[in-house]
């Protein structure tokens, strides 16, 4: 059975600022509710959805009198506490009309690097859809520095979808799909390996001025989902029925699949987090930690780059400085300088002591 073929009983829907503004770029109520209808006809029929959505800076820009998306922080934070409220007002006043009702979450990324928050995050996700409520999600710019931002929802989409365990992230946006160089579309998209080796070939540039992210930020949220397990597709949010195609399994868009098994969570976090220094292995160990589904040890680690602690998220690359995974490492950067290269049993020689024969262990590393 195929991800079309799959009953989609939760999606995330993410909604880009072109499909919520009109020609001028003027914030629209009636193409945010023309979204509203789908959605709602989605919910009548059981389905859980989760609103993603752009469009606080675009609106707080129109009530401010902004016709170019400011550059300096501040002056966005500012957009977006203006704009946040007149777009939740919009999307509560339609669904409680009609017998539903909306539940504001905003998030920033240190508040989901963090996994006691991760975990509250997912869980305040899930609830709010056990009980119904549409959650509308969006980066918190009011308090987000250039260093914990999101910087697109796209990639909060992506991360949303991991949360609450979706069974699709759809993608609306003012295209098709992805297009190749030549406009041919492409319709689907079976590995990562082809995002890497085809895709990101035919990327160019066409940013509007109250918009963020772009193709580009799409590939990276489908890498990271189709490697979770989950599905996600790209198409056109004029289409007013594009909704309802999806859920009924019709060809629209460009499909991204998922692997046949889901990550567990606690990995998918491990992918998306920040991390604190990189690890760099030899070719031995790069193959048994890709391959051979084993821990890494310290005779593999060729040298280490960045300070970090014990516990923090790192990187691990290979020779040719080719990302290979992420995990937690059990030993600080000091420690592993004095061990790298070393078999386990020298580790206590080396050190005095010693905490595990694994620097990261196979549990707490996640193939990238």
């Amino acid at each position: 059975m195929t991800h079309k073929q799959k009953i989609l009983r939760r999606v995330v829907v993410k909604v880009g600022t072109s499909i919520l503004t009109d020609r001028s770029g003027q914030f629209s109520k009636e193409r945010a509710e023309k979204l509203c209808v789908q959605i709602l006809e989605a919910l009548k029929m059981g389905r859980e959805i989760v609103l993603v959505s752009s469009g606080a800076i675009a609106s707080g820009m129109d009530v401010l009198g902004l016709k170019t998306r400011p550059k300096e922080l501040p002056k966005l934070q500012a957009c977006a506490a203006v704009g946040q409220g007149k777009l939740m007002r919009v999307y509560e006043e339609f669904f409680a009309k009609r017998g539903f009702h909306t539940a504001q979450v905003l998030l920033t990324r240190d508040g989901v690097e963090d996994r006691e928050r991760y975990l509250n995050a997912r869980n305040t996700l899930q609830t709010l859809l056990r009980m119904k409520i549409l959650p509308i999600v969006n980066e918190n710019d009011t308090v987000a520095t250039e260093e914990i931002r999101f910087g697109d929802n796209d990639t909060l989409s992506a991360l949303v979808g991991s949360l609450v365990e979706a069974d699709l992230l759809l993608i609306l946006s003012d295209v098709e799909g992805f297009y190749r160089r030549d406009k041919t579309l492409v319709k689907k998209v079976e590995t990562v390996h082809q995002i890497h080796q085809d895709l990101r070939k035919h990327l160019f540039q066409n940013k509007r001025e109250k918009t963020t992210g772009g193709m580009e930020t799409k590939l990276e949220a489908a890498r990271f989902l189709m490697q979770a397990g989950i599905p996600m597709v790209v198409a056109n949010g004029s289409d007013e029925h594009v909704l309802a195609k999806i859920l009924e399994g019709k060809d629209v868009g460009t499909w991204f699949s998922g692997v046949p098994e889901r990550r567990a969570q606690k990995k998918n976090w491990l992918a998306f987090s920040k991390t604190s220094g990189d690890i760099h292995v030899d070719a031995g160990a790069r193959k048994a930690l890709a391959e051979g589904g084993k821990s890494l040890l310290p005779s593999g680690i060729v040298r280490i780059s960045g300070e970090f602690g014990i516990g923090a998220i790192v990187r691990v690359l290979d020779a040719d400085g080719v990302l290979i995974a992420r995990g937690l490492t059990n030993y600080s950067f000091e420690e592993l300088d004095k061990i790298k290269g070393l078999k386990t049993q020298e580790i206590h020689k080396a050190l005095g002591y010693k905490y595990y024969d694994e620097v990261i262990h196979r549990d707490n590393l996640v193939i990238v």
